[in-house]
């Protein structure tokens, strides 16, 4: 598998970024994700989407609870049906077992824009596979957050590093957020599936109760050792990291 992350700068020194230095690559993300996705051919100069097998993200928002059907009484509850109509295929998707992982990064499979204009390739139905964005390395956003052994808590003196990076989600006035847990390859492929989607949902989690991020313009996706920010070493610990991705 080709990555484009082989150049990128090293994880730590990502941390250190500053709020305007964030906010102008969040800026930039959303300009090549909608360039990508109005080409129709998959990619543009910064990014390519690639169909990932087996992998679901989540929305950050709670499910909506299944009740038996009632007469509508509040006009808000009329106004608000189609949101969440829009948003339960992307939740009711499966969850990813982390066996058999296909990635088709080709041009000629490359995904094509779909029929409905309303529908955009990052929010693909459910029966459909994940179009990932892989980004070039200096429109990367990483942190190397340090997480306990085998654990998803987050130690509070990491917590600073999200605060900016929140602030830097505000002023550049992002819509969707895609919240990307990636580990090195040490483990099985399975365990590190898991723990990746562990610590994308606790760093929303954190952006959530912390930052006031409303959960709705949040989603997580855990990725395990698919792309590793440092190809030529696969066990190197700033493959150990979380990566924010400005979708609209």
């Amino acid at each position: 598998m080709s990555c484009l992350c082989t150049l990128a700068m090293p994880a730590l020194a990502q941390d250190e970024l500053s709020v305007d230095e964030l906010t102008e690559i969040f800026q930039r993300q959303k300009q090549v994700f909608e360039e990508a996705e109005t080409s129709g051919l998959g990619q543009t100069r910064g990014l390519k989407l690639i169909t990932v097998q087996d992998v679901t993200a989540e929305s950050a928002a709670p499910e909506v609870a299944a009740t038996e059907p009632a007469a509508p009484s509040a006009p808000e509850l009329q106004q608000t049906a189609p949101q969440v109509a829009t948003t339960a295929p992307e939740l009711a998707a499966p969850s990813g077992s982390g066996q058999g992982v296909s990635i088709s990064a080709s041009s000629d499979s490359a995904p094509q824009r779909p029929a409905d204009p309303n529908r955009p390739l990052l929010a693909a139905a459910s029966d459909a596979p994940m179009v990932f964005g892989q980004l070039a390395p200096e429109l990367q956003v990483n942190l190397h957050i340090e997480f306990g052994f085998d654990s998803a808590a987050i130690s509070d003196d990491q917590k600073p590093k999200l605060q900016t990076v929140c602030m830097a989600l505000m002023a550049a006035d992002v819509g969707k957020i895609r919240i990307v847990g990636h580990t090195d390859s040490a483990g099985s492929d399975a365990y590190n599936e898991t723990l990746s989607v562990l610590r994308a949902k606790e760093v929303a989690r954190n952006l959530i109760e912390e930052c006031g991020l409303p959960p709705s313009r949040l989603e997580t996706v855990g990725m395990g050792e698919r792309f590793p920010f440092n190809e030529a070493n696969p066990r190197a610990d700033e493959n150990r990291r979380v990566e924010f991705q400005a979708l609209s």
